[in-house]
């Protein structure tokens, strides 16, 4: 373990391709297993998509990387516990401020398929293996926002 934390440059590629595996997850359990999406797993899902952006070009500078990877994934912990204890007691959860993010990325028109909100927050409130899905997408989170403060902390 001391050996991989002495390589930040493979923490950052470790971070970026669990954080498209999370949104590879999503998509299956939406397109296979008919989990539709609300727009707060939309925006976690474009939080992810952003700290594996911000890791894969990290090789130029770690530091400035992991920094900014943490900044996204507070946030996607913020979505995330805002989705479990806000939204998904809501039986609306229209023109949230994750719909007016996503919108305004235009994401939601240029691949629907990804990042178009087809259900409810309260509808989308489903559990894998007894844990409430938010849970899982906060875990993925935390668990990255460790390992971009270990490549923070890597001189």
């Amino acid at each position: 373990m001391k050996a991989l934390l002495q390589r930040p440059g493979l923490l950052l590629l470790g971070m970026a391709v669990l954080s498209i595996a999370a949104v590879g997850a999503a998509l299956v359990s939406q397109h296979v297993y008919g989990m539709e999406p609300c727009p707060w797993c939309i925006l976690q899902r474009v939080i992810f998509l952003a700290v594996a952006l911000v890791c894969g070009v990290g090789f130029v500078s770690t530091r400035i990387a992991g920094v900014l990877a943490l900044v996204f994934l507070l946030c996607g912990i913020a979505a995330a516990l805002w989705q479990h204890f806000q939204a998904a007691a809501s039986s609306s959860c229209a023109l949230t401020v994750a719909d007016r993010i996503v919108i305004a990325m235009k994401l939601d028109s240029l691949w629907p398929d990804v990042f178009l909100a087809r259900a409810s927050c309260a509808d989308a409130a489903v559990s894998l293996m007894g844990i409430p899905y938010d849970f899982w997408s906060l875990a993925v989170f935390v668990v990255l926002a460790v390992v971009s403060v270990a490549v923070i902390r890597k001189r």
